[in-house]
């Protein structure tokens, strides 16, 4: 693999590692089983500023694996 790819998403995937548990849902374990409650809330503010930029996180680490995967030179059998 390509070391700037390599690089590229070792940098996004941590990124993306803080992202996720930047998000707060439920709070204890109680969310963890579904023990949340059921009123509706929708994200506002910083909330949702990190909800979009972990999908954009997302969209790179997959464009990096798949950049990774097709930039690879291929081992014949």
């Amino acid at each position: 693999m390509n070391p700037v790819l390599a690089a590229g998403q070792l940098i996004v995937s941590v990124a993306l590692s803080f992202a996720i548990l930047l998000q707060s849902r439920g709070s204890g374990l109680g969310g963890t089983f579904g023990g949340d409650s059921a009123v509706y809330r929708s994200r506002r503010g910083i909330e949702r500023r990190l909800w979009q930029f972990t999908i954009v996180l997302i969209a790179l680490f997959v464009m990096f694996s798949l950049a990774g995967y097709i930039l690879s030179p291929s081992v014949a059998a």
